[in-house]
């Protein structure tokens, strides 16, 4: 596996097929050996390109390419771990779900989730988010006092611009009392674009 890597990261040149391969082939060996925390890939949707990375517990982090996958990724190596690799294959369920979310076949997803970046509050909120079903939107307001805390309006926010998986955990179906969508993670026209297929 050390000679593989080398090939890759040594500055030697390969060719894009045979670099895949080789990608391919050593996210497999780090896989089998135990040694790969973090697993990763990007998928196109509606919304743009989002990275996908995954611990062996579930999925880990969502990221919309305004927030910047390379500033995502050097932050997971910080806080989690730096052995990540580029590993399609850990994420071909989530990004089957995504699929059928964004062609509307899917109201909900099945994946598991490794929330353990958030804590206290934040987790509460996030536990929420699951409950808004598709197709129907809650206030600040109301998902504050659904997760215990009816004053927290402001953190509610700040909880669900912190989502490490927006999209899966729809923090897009929470908006402002007076109907208009406020912020998001994504921006304003990713919000808009998710309600918009869930109200079709």
């Amino acid at each position: 596996m050390t000679e593989l890597f080398n090939t890759l990261s040594g500055g030697n040149t390969v060719s894009g097929d045979l670099s895949a391969r080789l990608r391919e082939r050593l996210a497999a060996a780090a896989e089998r050996e135990g040694i790969l925390d973090i697993a990763y890939r990007t998928v196109d949707t509606p919304v743009g390109s989002l990275l996908l990375a995954a611990s062996p517990a579930g999925l880990l982090r969502v990221v919309y390419e305004t927030a910047g996958h390379d500033e995502a990724l050097s932050e997971l190596a910080q806080k989690v771990s730096p052995r990540i690799l580029r590993a399609p294959a850990r994420l071909d369920i989530v990004v089957r779900q995504l699929d059928e979310y964004f062609t509307g076949r899917r109201r909900s997803f099945d994946v598991p989730l490794d929330l353990h970046l958030t804590s206290g509050f934040r987790r509460t909120v996030l536990g929420h988010l699951a409950d808004i079903d598709y197709g129907r939107t809650e206030s600040y307001a109301e998902v504050a006092a659904a997760a215990g805390s009816p004053r927290a309006v402001r953190a509610v926010g700040t909880a669900c611009a912190a989502n490490p998986v927006p999209v899966v955990l729809p923090c897009h179906r929470v908006v402002r009392s007076d109907g208009s969508s406020g912020g998001y993670v994504g921006g304003p026209d990713a919000k808009q674009t998710l309600l918009a297929l869930e109200e079709a």
